[in-house]
C-alpha cells in the first residue's frame, strides 16, 4: 500500500566562518551561529537556537490549527527558558509561555494549547528527553 502523504525532509546546510561564528543555510535563508567558545553576543547559541525551533514550532502550529478551529487572534507571542544541566550536559528543563490576544474563551485558549502540543514537531520531539511544560494565557 502506498503512503497517501509523502514525509516530510529537511536540509540545513552549516560552514564555520570563522572562531567566533558559523552560517546555518536553509532554501535561501541564512542564519549566523555562535560557535564561539567564549560565546558571540551577536548570534544564537546552540541552546538558544533549540529554544528559538521550539517557539517558531508553537507558532506555526498556531498558524496550522487557528483556520481549522477558527480560532480568532490579533496577536501571539511566545517566551522561552531553559536551564543547562553540566553533567551529562543537556537542557534540563524547557519552560514556555504562550500569550495571545485573544477575545476568545478560556475553553478555546486550553483547546489552542492542547492542539499546539499534540501536533508540534519540534514540541513532540524535545517532551521525551526534556522536563517540557508551559501555559497558555491572554494577554
Amino acid at each position: 500500500m502506498k503512503d497517501p502523504k509523502p514525509k516530510m525532509s529537511f536540509h540545513v546546510e552549516t560552514t564555520r566562518v570563522d572562531s567566533h561564528s558559523s552560517k546555518s543555510q536553509c532554501k535561501s535563508a541564512e542564519i549566523v551561529l555562535d560557535t564561539d567558545m567564549a560565546g558571540n553576543p551577536n548570534a544564537f547559541n546552540p541552546a538558544e537556537l533549540l529554544l528559538a525551533a521550539l517557539s517558531a514550532c508553537i507558532i506555526k502550529g498556531v498558524e496550522r490549527v487557528t483556520p481549522i478551529l477558527h480560532f480568532q487572534l490579533k496577536g501571539i507571542q511566545v517566551i522561552v527558558d531553559g536551564i543547562r544541566q553540566d553533567v551529562p550536559p543537556k537542557m534540563e528543563f524547557i519552560r514556555y509561555q504562550i500569550i495571545v490576544d485573544t477575545e476568545e474563551s478560556d475553553n478555546r485558549l486550553h483547546l489552542l494549547h492542547e492542539n499546539i502540543k499534540k501536533y508540534g514537531t519540534v514540541f513532540n520531539t524535545i517532551t521525551p528527553g526534556t522536563d517540557l511544560a508551559g501555559e497558555i494565557r491572554r494577554k
